[in-house]
């Protein structure tokens, strides 16, 4: 065997038993080192990251609310009906948008006004279409209970 050769094998031949023992320790106590410091990390920065706090804006939006009424309820096609309402816990100036049911579906007419001094609201939109329309205003993420207008 030349310098090298007994350099790979180690003293003990060509199994190197010793040598095998004395790796399989340093790899334990590495191992262990590592879990530990990884652990400690993990608790350091689970207690270092701070937990989400609802931002004022998702909080407002969820205690806003707004009432519709509509005038008159039984109109001619073609005829205006004037929508009139009040938000409560909604800026003053927030688009106020008139929705109507379209088969499952709230589709956004064209009619829109914003909140005026006072958290009050009106609008009004003319209905072609005759049979009886199923409406309602949204304000930001609120929406107000239905109203029923009826066109002939």
């Amino acid at each position: 065997m030349n310098a090298a050769t007994t350099y790979l094998r180690g003293p003990r031949g060509p199994h190197g038993r010793s040598g095998r023992r004395v790796r399989m320790a340093a790899v334990g106590a590495l191992s262990a080192a590592l879990l530990a410091a990884g652990a400690a990390g993990t608790f350091a920065s689970a207690a270092a990251t701070p937990k989400p706090k609802p931002s004022p804006s998702a909080s407002a939006s969820a205690s806003a609310s707004v009432t519709l009424t509509a005038t008159p309820t039984t109109v001619k096609a073609g005829d205006k009906v004037t929508f009139t309402g009040r938000t409560k816990g909604v800026p003053i100036g927030t688009k106020v948008v008139l929705q109507h049911k379209y088969g499952a579906k709230w589709t956004t007419l064209r009619a829109s006004t914003t909140v005026k001094q006072g958290s009050s609201f009106s609008l009004d939109n003319a209905f072609r279409d005759k049979g009886k329309e199923q409406l309602r205003v949204m304000v930001g993420d609120a929406v107000s209970p239905t109203v029923d207008v009826t066109v002939n």
